[in-house]
This record gives structure tokens, sequence and C-alpha cells, in this order.
């Protein structure tokens, strides 16, 4: 085994209640199973007052964040469903509206809130994850970057969420990944303790089982006026133009064989009883 170089960020957490919405679920809300590598970017921007890469050149600072190298790994206590009434909006959206002499946020022809006949709530199941452990590693070639993160993280500015703005997370640990702690190593069967996503080009030449459930998850979220990213929070509007780049990638449970046809390389983190294993190829990857 070989030790690897550079520096990698660990970012330990516990996460009390968590819901990372799969955007292709409609008649109810299912969760990912772990959080995907746009939500992890948006809780690291939030820590560092930096939604919009606004730190560096504009362009320059975008891009930076977008390609930070991620691998998550862990997994929750149990799933539940919960059932709530959503806000329905409308096409134009909720706006700001003068009503009975006071503003008012409208919605639907009426009040959102406050008045005995309010805009309509729609009943939907939404799944949720309860008790859960978190192990993110992160990689970028600009280190003094990854030690910006560590700072925000260490001693954090607000309460910090991963998913809903409910979702909040405790940081249990930061830290860079000690040489002392790393290896890698080639295999056709990577054990997998702690449920991890990894991307797969090609599933179907590229595992033998084809067992592992897959998920589109997003991995790039960025805001644009006329095609360019916005600047500002000021700047969104109801014009401003989501993009977002999905991948598909396998979810891989505990206690789990990812069982390949050919030989990868792969990188192994011991953290004390904690062992991750992350597959480092072109087309097979834990990094996302």
């Amino acid at each position: 085994m070989m030790a690897m170089a550079g520096k990698t960020l660990l970012i330990e957490l516990f996460q009390p209640f968590a819901q990372y919405r799969n955007p292709f679920t409609f008649y109810y809300a299912q969760t990912y199973p772990l959080p995907p590598k746009s939500t992890i970017i948006g809780m690291l921007q939030n820590a560092l007052n930096d939604w919009y890469g606004h730190g560096d050149g504009h362009r320059e600072g975008v891009e930076k964040w977008w390609s930070l190298k991620v691998s998550v790994h862990g997994g929750f206590e149990s799933v539940f469903w919960n059932y709530q009434q959503l806000i329905k909006a409308t096409k134009s959206g909720i706006s700001l509206v003068r009503f009975r002499g006071r503003p008012v946020l409208w919605n639907q022809g009426r009040p959102l809130y406050g008045f005995s006949l309010t805009s309509q709530r729609t009943p939907v199941s939404q799944q949720e994850l309860f008790n859960g452990w978190l192990y993110i590693l992160l990689k970028h070639k600009d280190e003094e970057f990854l030690e910006k993160i560590k700072n925000a993280l260490e001693r954090p500015r607000k309460v910090l969420s991963l998913g809903r703005s409910e979702d909040i997370v405790f940081i249990r640990n930061v830290h860079f990944v000690r040489e002392s702690e790393t290896n890698s190593d080639n295999a056709r069967e990577i054990g997998v303790i702690y449920p991890t996503y990894v991307y797969v080009k090609n599933p179907e030449e590229a595992l033998a089982r084809q067992e592992y459930p897959v998920y589109y998850i997003p991995i790039k979220v960025i805001f644009k006026n006329n095609g360019n990213p916005v600047r500002h929070k000021a700047e969104i509007s109801k014009k401003t133009f989501r993009d977002v780049e999905f991948k598909p990638v396998v979810h891989v449970g505990p206690w789990k064989y990812l069982e390949l046809k050919q030989e990868v390389t792969f990188e192994e983190y011991r953290l004390g009883e904690v062992i991750l294993r992350i597959p480092n190829g072109k087309d097979v990857s834990g990094w996302l």
C-alpha cells in the first residue's frame, strides 16, 4: 500500500433530522439516503458567507466551489414518514402586498399567514431521516481554500444546517487527515462499512453485481441571470434560472462489497475505529 499525496479534509458531524429532497418524486417527498454534493457545498458556502463565490474573481470563485472533490459516508438510525401541509405557490410566486393597511405575504389571491382565510396548502407525505452520523471528505488543489473551510467550521459564526434550514448539524470533528491514516490499493471487491455514493460510468459493464440502488443526485447548482452567474442574493428574482447538473451514483449500503468486474484503485482512510474506502478511478469513483 502507498500513502497518498495532497491534503484531505475530514468533517465529522451529527445530524438529528434530515430531508435531502429527491426532486424526481412528486406525489410524496422522498429523501436521498445521504446528502448530495450540491447540498454539502451549500452548507460550506453558508459557513463561509460565500454563496456565490464573490471571495475571488467572480467566475473563478464560482468554479472554485464546484471543483471541490467531495466524498460522503455515513448513515441514519431510521427512516420515518412525516405528514405535512406545504404551501402551494402559483407560477407568479409569493409576493409582498399591502392588505388591510399593512404589508403581508400574498399567494393565490389570499394572505399567506395571519388571517382566518389563507392561501391553499397541499398535504404531502415527506420521508425523513433520524439520527445520522456523517463523514465528509474534501480535496482541492488550493490548500488555502481547504484551510478557510476548516477554520469556518471550527468556529462557526452561525447555526449550520444541511438540507432544509431546520436540519441543523453539530460539527464533531474537523481535521486534515494525517499521512499515517491513509493508504491506497487495487481491488475488484471493495468492502464498504459506512454507506457511500459511488459514480459508475457504465454500471452494466463495470459492476459484477447489479444490486445497488441508483440515484440521480445534484452535484452542481448555479443561479443565473441571462446566462451569467448571480453575484449576490439581491440579484435573484422570479426570472433567475437555477442551473442544476445531475450525476448518476450507486448507493452502497453498510457492510457491503462493491463488486467490480475489473480492478480499480481505491483510497483507504483509517480514522481511529472508522474505516472509509473510496474508489478513485475515471469510470468508478467515490469522489464527486
